[in-house]
């Protein structure tokens, strides 16, 4: 599919001169590490950090699929890939012995049933994907369901991101199925729903979903948590909403491709993200909640007490993570691109 073939590379170079064993390939979603952790870890270690990018997990694996896991010495999949590319050998397993900063990690986001123990991920950051919009152009104080996106006044006006997998846990979800549903008569059911909404689709973007809403040129749609809460930075008309049916849930893991060259430096460079001084750089400027305690506590009241980032209890219970669904992802595929096609 072309869009697994569409990539963006990077080269962050802030050391004049490194040696051949003082290299890292990051493999990373587009703005999803702050400029200054990379720098900060340059300077520290002097292993210059080569950062690439992708826009969906369906990127990422099909790149690391092709070339077996060489290439990149880090990625950073969402849950339910974490536990594809496991069993399907595709990942290096975590020695936790080089992460003196592991014991970091709230003991709750650990250990969790798509890696068990975590002996090949480790948890990077953690958010949601529920609905933005634009107050100033939406009049509508009373948005609390994801089926407001298919009202007939947004006809046009709405975006949805590109991931296969979020789309359909939403159309599922309305109807009242589990978004990790393997059944396919309720994927086709979510399909004939998503179909429905399609009129008033104007893009599917998961590059930088918030640019659309900064700019204008959507009005409301599904946005993940951190986008929309930098989108609200710059613009605080732009605000974040939690669907009633349940909020998509995720949660973004550090992965060591099982042909990484750069073993070494791939566990150094999750140690040092897991320092609580440098995870709490990286929620600050990306707007994501980190599933550091110890960094959790270094952050002012107004981040750590913003529901956008951190939801409530209750928003978390009527959420739901996403896993995998396995072999019936080709039944998602299948469906989507004849969502996308018109088919």
């Amino acid at each position: 599919m072309k869009r697994f073939l569409v990539l963006m590379t990077v080269l962050i170079t802030a050391l004049p001169v490194f040696a051949a064993d003082k290299e890292l390939y990051l493999y990373n979603w587009t703005e999803y590490m702050p400029g200054e952790v990379i720098e900060r870890f340059q300077d520290e270690t002097g292993i210059k950090v080569v950062y690439t990018t992708y826009d969906s997990n369906e990127a990422m694996y099909a790149k690391l699929k092709l070339l077996s896991g060489k290439g990149y010495d880090l990625a950073v999949p969402s849950t339910y890939y974490v536990n594809k590319m496991r069993s399907e050998g595709l990942l290096h397993r975590i020695d936790k012995s080089k992460l003196s900063n592991f014991e970091n990690l709230e003991i709750s986001l650990t250990n969790k049933e798509y890696d068990p123990g975590n002996e090949y991920s480790i948890p990077y950051l953690w958010g949601s994907t529920g609905i933005s919009v634009n107050t100033d152009r939406v009049k509508n104080t009373n948005i609390n369901s994801w089926l407001e996106l298919w009202k007939p006044e947004y006809k046009g006006k709405v975006l949805l991101t590109d991931d296969v997998r979020e789309v359909f846990h939403m159309g599922l979800t309305v109807l009242g199925y589990s978004g990790n549903s393997t059944k396919e008569s309720e994927i086709k059911a979510a399909y004939e729903k998503l179909r429905e909404l399609m009129p008033n689709v104007l893009l599917f973007n998961s590059e930088a979903p918030k640019i659309p809403y900064i700019t204008g040129e959507v009005n409301i749609g599904m946005n993940w948590n951190g986008e929309s809460y930098t989108a609200h930075e710059e613009n605080p008309a732009i605000e974040y909403i939690y669907p009633k049916e349940g909020v998509i849930l995720w949660m973004d893991n550090f992965v060591i491709p099982k042909n990484a060259e750069n073993v070494e430096n791939a566990h150094k460079f999750i140690d040092f993200v897991l320092r609580p001084e440098i995870a709490k750089i990286i929620t600050e400027e990306i707007g994501y909640a980190i599933p550091n305690a110890e960094a959790k506590k270094l952050l002012d009241e107004e981040i750590r007490n913003n529901e956008t980032i951190y939801p409530s209890a209750e928003t978390i219970e009527k959420g739901e993570f996403q896993m995998d669904v396995g072999e019936a992802i080709t039944i998602y595929e299948e469906y989507w691109e004849k969502l996308k096609t018109g088919n």
